[in-house]
């Protein structure tokens, strides 16, 4: 990184300082952690940031935001056959056949996606992403492990308090501002390094409108690129499919010059191949979003270990939420 680049507080350029860099992509975190980083956004986590999660526990109340194995079913990611073998005098093994690692709770590595511009994460050789190569694999992200502060913003709650339920037939973007306005009717404060979890009652949306593509998430724009690098937010997970708004919005900024259908709009390339941030979709956040209205803290201690599978793409997360 230049010397020349501003610095913040946490010694990290600020989003519209990423935008006039000139030694990486723009706007880019590539080489702000290290020109050999495979860590990403997780890199902003550290002791202070897991003791404060550590902090929001105060009854040992346990959630699990995994939908289990073979909850949802694709075309492209079939549900997995678990089958169940007798060893004989007691004993029993199993194992999964076409177990597709992103078919239910998920989240993204930084091989999922890379820019159609610049390419994976931190100008990581694609001629690596192999099967038994770490480069980039979720083995990083397991071997360091995710935890800390997990915030909900429950954006599904909020609008139906106010009688206008997102709608996810409309795909209806969730934007800054909607996001702001929902934190702090909650009473939430959020804090650099904080995993974000967004609900928006999809669950529900599915169950109605089984077979529906499409569904309301975060809006594509610069504007929310920017609040989510300058709120330092490392892992941002929703309930939803894509995260994101599907389809994305018409005025998506990040429409690729040889787009062939509406994923080609999406933000993911931005969000994984240029900050390196964890990506979740397909989250089970009712329950902890239950007790959360409850009680009134939207906070809690997040503990997210995806398997460590050496150059694996992408995995179940084994998030477990404690308040």
């Amino acid at each position: 990184m230049s010397e020349a680049l501003p610095r913040q507080p946490d010694g990290l350029p600020s989003f519209a300082e990423l935008l006039e860099r000139r030694d990486a992509p723009t706007p880019s975190t590539w080489g702000l952690f290290g020109a050999d980083d495979e860590a990403g956004a997780l890199n902003v986590l550290g002791p202070a940031e897991v003791l404060r999660g550590v902090g929001c526990v105060q009854r040992g109340a346990v959630f699990s935001l995994d939908h289990p194995i073979g909850a949802f079913d694709s075309p492209h990611r079939p549900r997995a056959t678990h089958t169940v073998l007798d060893l004989g005098r007691g004993w029993r093994d199993d194992y999964l056949d076409g177990f597709y690692l992103q078919a239910t709770s998920q989240i993204d590595g930084l091989r999922h996606v890379s820019h159609h511009e610049h390419g994976f994460y931190n100008g990581a050789d694609a001629d690596r992403l192999v099967a038994g190569d770490p480069t980039l694999g979720v083995n990083r992200w397991a071997d360091r492990g995710i935890v800390g502060r997990g915030v909900l913003v429950d954006v599904a709650r909020h609008r139906e308090h106010q009688g206008r339920p997102l709608d996810h037939l409309a795909g209806e973007p969730i934007s800054v501002a909607m996001l702001d306005e929902t934190i702090a009717a909650q009473g939430t404060a959020l804090e650099p390094g904080d995993l974000l979890l967004v609900r928006t009652d999809y669950e529900a949306h599915r169950r109605a409108h089984p077979g529906r593509r499409g569904h309301a998430g975060l809006e594509q724009s610069m504007e929310m690129l920017a609040w989510l690098w300058d709120h330092r937010v490392p892992l941002v997970a929703a309930d939803n499919v894509a995260l994101e708004c599907v389809p994305p919005v018409a005025s998506s900024p990040f429409l690729r010059p040889d787009a062939v259908d509406s994923n080609d709009a999406l933000m993911h390339a931005h969000l994984i191949a240029l900050f390196g941030m964890v990506v979740g979709e397909l989250w089970d956040l009712e329950a902890l979003a239950a007790d959360c209205a409850a009680d009134g803290r939207y906070e809690c201690l997040l503990v997210v270990k995806p398997l460590n599978l050496v150059g694996g793409v992408g995995s179940p997360p084994n998030a477990t939420a404690v308040k």
